[in-house]
């Protein structure tokens, strides 16, 4: 267990950040660890891995890729270079993942999409996320729509056609985590991947599917016949 209290020069050498990643890999740290090795030193009476703790809790690890530098400057002991740091690492792992995934193919099934979803399959609150795709199942983006239990006020046709329009989408992919750990759709899924399909009809974006994911389980709303043909 980390010690997110106190400076990371009073803990022991083992459990440090940058030791732990210098002798394990950067896979055996925590998101706090990690994120406190991006941002280098805390502020006077707290130390960095409490202020990374702060950060995560703020926007948790949804929100934080697309944290603007404003809103990373609201939490105490992050200033302009620090929050500059965290954007600028989210911008680049976003471009050379964005290269990776050109190289490697295409989303072209439920499979492919859980794989891009693995950030949210435990998370404790319902995110409800689009895959923005082109012509050729290509990813261009991916966002992250609402936080909550899943309702047609949160997710509402603009939210998720408004970003796809402006990012030259042809089709999406929306998905959603299911903390519970069953993966089986209400009526509120339902109904709302039918809403979506009728805007996305009038727009011309084809919704190919709707992906519950619930840990290590997931749904396809085409495999399971609940898309609108």
């Amino acid at each position: 267990m980390v010690i997110v209290q106190g400076a990371i020069r009073d803990l022991p050498r083992a459990v440090r950040p940058r030791e732990k990643l210098s002798e394990y890999g950067p896979g055996r740290l925590t998101n706090t660890e990690l994120l406190a090795i991006i941002l280098g030193s805390g502020k006077k009476g707290k130390g960095v891995l409490s202020v990374a703790e702060d950060i995560l809790r703020r926007f948790g690890a949804g929100l934080l890729p697309d944290a603007d530098v404003r809103d990373l400057m609201r939490v105490p002991g992050i200033g302009r270079a620090k929050a500059c740091g965290i954007a600028a690492c989210f911008e680049l792992a976003r471009r050379l993942l964005n290269d990776k995934k050109t190289e490697i193919g295409q989303i072209v099934s439920p499979e492919d999409a859980f794989r891009e979803l693995r950030d949210i399959r435990f998370l404790k609150k319902e995110h409800f996320v689009v895959l923005f795709l082109d012509t050729r199942n290509q990813e261009i983006k991916r966002e992250v729509i609402s936080i909550g239990s899943l309702n047609a006020s949160l997710v509402h046709p603009r939210e998720v056609f408004e970003p796809a329009i402006k990012n030259l989408a042809a089709q999406v992919i929306v998905a959603h985590n299911h903390p519970s750990g069953d993966p089986a759709p209400s009526e509120e899924d339902i109904a709302i991947t039918r809403r979506l399909q009728e805007a996305g009809e009038i727009l011309g974006i084809e919704v190919l599917d709707h992906i519950v994911v619930a840990g290590d389980r997931f749904m396809s709303f085409k495999e399971k016949g609940l898309m609108k043909v």
